[in-house]
C-alpha cells in the first residue's frame, strides 16, 4: 500500500512497489486522462508530471512517486498556465484523433513553466519524446507560441 500525492490530494494505492504509476492512476485511483501508448516510453502518450518534471508514468514506478506529486492532465484546468496551453490547443486545432494529446499537453506544460519564451528548438527539444500519430507536429508548435504569448499578454 503506498500513499501518492495525485493532483494536490493524497490517495492510497495498492499495488507492487514496481506497478507503474501509469497503471495506479488508471486503475486505482481512476484517473484515465493519462493514456497508455506503447508501454516502453517512447511515444510520450502517458505524459504526467513528476514533481513539475515530465516523465513517462509507463515505465516510472509507484515507489518512485512516493513523498513527490504527481501531477496529471486531469489538474491542467487549475492553473492559468495550463488553462493558457489548453485554450491554445483548441484555438490551434491540434486535437485530431487526440489520443496522445493529453501527453502533448503535459510536456508543452512543463516546456513553457521552464522557458517561457521557447524558440523553436526549444520547442522541438522538449516535444521530441512525443509521438503524434495524426502529424499535427506544426500545429503543436504554434499552439505553444500562442500560449506562450498570452501568458505574456
Amino acid at each position: 500500500m503506498f500513499t501518492l500525492n495525485v493532483n494536490g490530494k493524497a490517495v492510497k494505492v495498492d499495488v507492487d512497489a514496481d506497478t507503474p504509476i501509469l497503471w495506479a492512476l488508471r486503475d486505482s485511483v481512476g484517473l484515465t486522462g493519462t493514456k497508455f501508448g506503447c508501454g516502453m516510453a517512447l511515444c510520450g502518450a502517458c505524459t504526467v508530471h513528476l514533481d513539475g518534471a515530465p516523465i513517462r508514468s509507463c515505465s516510472t514506478p509507484v515507489s518512485a512517486a512516493v513523498g513527490k506529486k504527481i501531477t496529471t492532465i486531469e489538474a491542467m484546468h487549475a492553473s492559468k498556465l495550463g488553462k493558457a496551453v489548453q485554450a491554445a490547443w483548441v484555438k490551434n486545432d491540434v486535437p485530431q484523433c487526440g489520443y496522445c494529446q493529453s501527453g502533448q499537453i503535459m510536456s508543452a506544460v512543463a516546456l513553457l513553466a521552464g522557458n517561457p519564451k521557447p524558440s523553436d528548438a526549444d520547442i522541438d527539444a522538449a516535444m521530441s519524446g512525443n509521438v503524434c500519430r495524426c502529424g499535427t507536429y506544426n500545429q503543436i508548435r504554434a499552439a505553444i507560441k500562442d500560449a506562450a504569448a498570452n501568458l505574456k499578454a
